[in-house]
C-alpha cells in the first residue's frame, strides 16, 4: 500500500512541475517583443484579378541581410501574417488553402482576388529573436490596357524580323505543378525592312527662286532594327554635303518625325542659298541606309519667276508719296501750276483771229463800281497786264448809235469782264445791253466768252434771268477788297487764268506791291458816284452771296 502511495505523490509533483514549466515558457514567449520593420514601400506588388501573385519576403534583402539557408540551419522560422481591415492582430496565413502556397522566401497566391488584397507580413523568430516587416498586395481589374507594374507582365519591343532571345522574368522562382508560361504578340509579314524615301516622291516637285535659299526636305521611313543605327544624307552630284566644301550648302542632322511601334519618320533638309541657273543643272538626291538595305530618291526642281517684291513695294510707295505730294501741291498751287502750263504750251489768241481788243468790260454806270472799274481793273489789266481794253464810255466816237456800237465793240472783243454787283444788269441799262450782246455771241458759238467779276455780294434772285440762266456756264471771279488788292492775289491770277493768253506779259503777280487806293484817284470825268473804295465790303461767300 505506501508503495502504490508513495507513487502516486511523485507522478503529482512530477506534473506539477511539467505545469509550471509550460506557463513560465509560454508567459515568456508572450513577453517576447518582436521588432517592425514596417512595410517595404519598394516591394510592394500589382497583380490582375484572376492571375498569380508571388510576395517576396524582405527580410532576405532589406533592411538585414539574412540568408535563407542559414536560417534553416538555425532556430529561426519563418512565417506569414496578414493584417485586414476587419481584424485588429495579425491573422496567420493559411497554407492548407490550395490557393496559398509557401515556396522558400516566396509566398504565392494562385489565383489572386479581390478578397486577397492587402497587408501581408513575413516575420523570423525564435524563441529568443523576432524580425518582422511587411509587404502590400493589390489586385487591379483589367481594363483593355497593360499596366507595366503588373505582375508578371513584361512589356518589350521587339522589331519585326529580327533575333532576339525572350527570357521570362523571376521563372526560376516558379515551381508552381502544372504550370505554364507563354509569350503572345503579332507575327504578321512586314516585307522588308530597307528604308523608304517619302520625299522626294516621283511625282514632286521642289519650286526654288533664283537668287533666293532654296529648301529641300527628305521624309523617310526607317523600319525598327534592334540596337542598329540607321543614316539619311543628301547628296549633291554624288558628292556629300561634307565633299561639297561650299557654304552655300547646309544640311543639318535628320529631326525625328513619328515614331509608331518603333517604326521611325524622320525628315532632313538641304539649304542651298543664293540659288543660281547653275544649280538648276545639279543633281540632288536623298538616300537612306541601314543593314537590310539602301535606298534612294531624286529632288526635280523648277523655278519659281522671280518677283521683287521689295523693289515693287518701294516703287510703289514711292510713286504713291509723289502722286500725293503733287496732289497737295496742285491743291496748294494750282492757279500758279495753271497758269505756267498755259505759258509754256498755250497759244497767243492774237495770231488766230482778226479782233481788236483782249478785254470789253461791262460795268454800272454811276455806281461804286464804275471808280473800281476805271481806277483799279483798267489799270491792272493794261499797264501790268499789258490786254488791250475796250469801255463803251472811254473808246466811243460821238454821234454814233449806242446799240450799233455796243455790239460792235463786243464783236470785236476776245473775253467780256462783266462787273457784277446790286446795281447791275437792271433793266433798259447799257450794263443789261453788253451782257446780252456778249450772252448771244457764247450761245451763237463764238469765240466771245464771258467772265463774271462779283465786286459786291449779290443775292441770286436780283439777277436778271438772263444772268440766272447763263450763271453755270460762267466763270465767276470774286473781288475780295484789300485782300485782292496785290498783284500776287488769288483774284488776279483767277482772272488772268481767263483771259487770252501773252507771251510778252511783264507779270508782276509774285511781287507783294499793293495797289494805290482806290479812293486816291481821280474818277474819270463820267463817273458821278461819290461812294469810297474803303467801304466795308460783305462776306462774297456768306449764304446771301451768289
Amino acid at each position: 500500500m505506501m508503495p502504490l502511495v508513495f507513487t502516486l505523490l511523485c507522478l503529482c509533483v512530477l506534473k506539477m512541475g511539467c505545469f509550471s514549466a509550460s506557463v513560465t515558457q509560454a508567459t515568456v514567449q508572450s513577453e517576447l517583443q518582436c521588432h517592425d520593420w514596417g512595410v517595404w514601400s519598394e516591394g510592394s506588388v500589382r497583380v490582375y484579378d484572376g492571375e498569380v501573385a508571388y510576395l517576396y519576403c524582405p527580410l532576405f534583402s532589406y533592411p538585414t541581410l539574412y540568408s535563407y539557408s542559414q536560417t534553416q540551419n538555425s532556430s529561426l522560422s519563418l512565417l506569414w501574417y496578414r493584417h485586414t481591415h476587419t481584424h485588429e492582430l495579425e491573422q496567420p496565413i493559411n497554407l492548407k488553402l490550395h490557393t496559398l502556397h509557401k515556396d522558400r522566401e516566396y509566398l504565392w497566391i494562385q489565383p489572386a482576388s479581390a478578397q486577397d488584397a492587402g497587408l501581408y507580413i513575413c516575420m523570423l523568430r525564435n524563441i529568443s529573436s523576432c524580425v518582422k516587416i511587411g509587404v502590400e498586395l493589390e489586385v487591379i481589374q483589367k481594363d483593355g490596357e497593360c499596366d507595366r507594374r503588373a505582375q508578371p507582365h513584361l512589356n518589350l519591343t521587339i522589331p519585326f524580323q529580327s533575333e532576339r532571345t525572350l527570357t521570362c522574368p523571376d521563372l526560376n522562382t516558379l515551381t508552381l505543378p502544372n504550370s505554364t508560361h507563354s509569350v503572345r504578340g503579332p507575327l504578321p509579314d512586314v516585307g522588308s525592312k530597307v528604308p523608304i524615301v517619302l520625299n522626294p516622291a516621283s511625282d514632286q516637285i521642289y519650286t526654288v527662286t533664283l537668287g533666293d535659299t532654296a529648301t529641300l526636305s527628305c521624309h523617310v521611313l526607317l523600319p525598327h532594327l534592334y540596337e542598329e543605327k540607321q543614316y539619311i544624307w543628301w547628296t549633291v552630284d554624288n558628292k556629300t554635303v561634307e565633299q561639297l566644301a561650299d557654304p552655300r550648302f547646309s544640311s543639318p542632322e535628320a529631326k525625328l518625325v513619328s515614331n509608331d511601334y518603333g517604326d521611325e519618320r524622320k525628315e532632313r533638309v538641304l539649304y542651298v542659298r543664293d540659288f543660281s541657273a547653275d544649280d538648276l543643272q545639279r543633281e540632288f538626291t536623298c538616300s537612306a541606309r541601314n543593314s537590310r538595305g539602301i535606298n534612294t530618291s531624286r529632288a526635280v526642281l523648277k523655278t519659281e519667276p522671280y518677283v521683287p517684291t521689295l523693289e515693287l513695294g518701294c516703287g510703289l510707295g514711292v510713286t504713291l508719296a509723289l502722286m500725293l505730294m503733287m496732289f497737295v501741291i496742285y491743291h496748294v498751287f494750282w492757279l500758279e501750276l495753271l497758269l505756267l502750263y498755259r505759258s509754256w504750251f498755250g497759244s497767243d489768241e492774237r495770231y488766230t483771229d482778226d479782233k481788236q481788243y483782249d478785254v470789253y468790260i461791262s460795268y454800272p454806270r454811276y455806281s461804286e463800281e464804275e471808280e473800281f472799274v476805271l481806277s483799279t481793273l483798267r489799270r491792272v489789266l493794261e499797264t501790268e497786264f499789258g490786254y488791250s481794253v475796250c469801255i463803251f464810255d472811254r473808246d466811243s466816237l460821238p454821234g454814233g448809235t449806242i446799240t450799233d456800237d455796243t455790239l460792235r465793240f463786243v464783236g470785236q472783243s476776245r473775253r467780256l469782264v462783266v462787273v457784277v454787283s446790286p446795281c447791275s444788269a437792271v433793266r433798259g441799262t447799257q450794263a443789261l445791253l453788253e451782257l446780252q450782246a456778249g450772252l448771244t455771241s457764247m450761245l451763237h458759238g463764238g469765240s466771245l466768252r464771258v467772265v463774271l467779276i462779283q465786286f459786291k455780294p449779290v443775292q441770286r434772285k436780283s439777277w436778271v434771268k438772263e444772268l440766272r440762266r447763263a450763271r453755270l456756264a460762267l466763270t465767276l471771279v470774286r473781288w475780295q477788297g484789300e485782300k485782292s488788292a496785290p498783284l500776287s492775289s488769288r483774284f488776279w491770277k483767277q482772272l488772268q487764268l481767263e483771259l487770252p493768253m501773252r507771251r510778252n506779259t511783264q507779270h508782276t503777280q509774285h511781287t507783294q506791291t499793293l495797289l494805290p487806293d482806290i479812293t486816291q484817284h481821280t474818277p474819270d470825268t463820267h463817273t458821278q458816284n461819290t461812294h469810297h473804295a474803303e467801304e466795308k465790303l460783305m462776306d462774297p461767300y456768306s449764304t446771301s452771296a451768289l
